[in-house]
């Protein structure tokens, strides 16, 4: 679990969405709309079908969430 009630889970990125959203397969075939963490924007990362990435989930709203960091990228 991550601070403030946020939980992170690991999920593969199945498709870019527009407006910088992803859509995100998470443990148990669950599917969720996530967004780029905003301290990537700075160093820009560029995430492609396939990834492995973590996401904190939102408190309230499981099917949202933010993606923290790229665990492995797909060759």
């Amino acid at each position: 679990m991550a601070a403030d009630g946020r939980v992170e889970v690991e999920g593969t990125v199945l498709a870019v969405l527009p407006a910088a959203l992803y859509r995100v397969a998470i443990e148990g075939g669950r599917e969720v709309t996530a967004h780029a963490a905003s301290g990537s924007r700075t160093n820009f990362v560029r995430l492609i079908v396939g990834d492995r990435v973590v996401v904190e989930l939102a408190p309230r709203d499981h099917g949202r969430g933010r993606i923290s960091r790229r665990v492995s990228r797909v060759r």
